[in-house]
């Protein structure tokens, strides 16, 4: 699916299903040695897929949901009801997640209770495109739903803030 989010129009998927996350990989050409973040609903469920300390907790706390995407530690085991092993398109020792500040999407990450794989509209390497005309004419025959929000303004892909160590990194401001 192809949608607006608060940022720009994200590529999504069901991060569970290996074959919807392999067509964002494909239509996208991206290489699947660049992971995708993931949408998530709330803390809760980026806790049941990454590694995230109390300290970590009260800073997501201020800046979700929102434009920022954390990289956290991956959990490779299972903690609760969800696998962290059937994820896909993600790190293979990392997960970068974020709980996007959009109407819509919220309604539906609480609805369809996964996370979604997700990343900007574009083909890897160029801008992503923030005018819908545009993307009806580079991905309407891709087979894909393309939920029409109009163009997007000023749109920037979110902030990137590497929390995999003691020291914030940020990778993408």
């Amino acid at each position: 699916m192809i949608c607006p989010t608060d940022t720009v129009y994200g590529f999504l998927a069901d991060a569970t299903n290996k074959k919807a996350v392999s067509k964002i990989f494909s239509i996208k050409k991206r290489p699947k040695s660049k992971p995708l973040s993931l949408f998530v609903k709330d803390i809760a469920m980026a806790k049941e897929l990454a590694l995230i300390n109390e300290k970590q907790t009260s800073v997501l706390k201020k800046f979700w949901p929102g434009k920022h995407t954390y990289i956290f530690k991956r959990i490779l085991y299972d903690v609760g009801r969800r696998s962290p092993q059937k994820i896909y398109g993600v790190g293979k020792d990392t997960v970068a997640v974020r709980i996007p500040n959009h109407e819509f999407l919220n309604k539906l990450l609480k609805k369809i209770d996964v996370p979604l794989a997700q990343t900007s509209v574009n083909i890897s390497g160029k801008h992503p495109l923030d005018k819908i005309d545009d993307i009806i004419k580079q991905f309407g025959k891709a087979n894909i739903l393309i939920i029409n929000g109009g163009d997007i303004r000023n749109g920037k892909a979110s902030k990137v803030i590497d929390a995999t160590k003691d020291t914030i990194n940020i990778l993408r401001p």
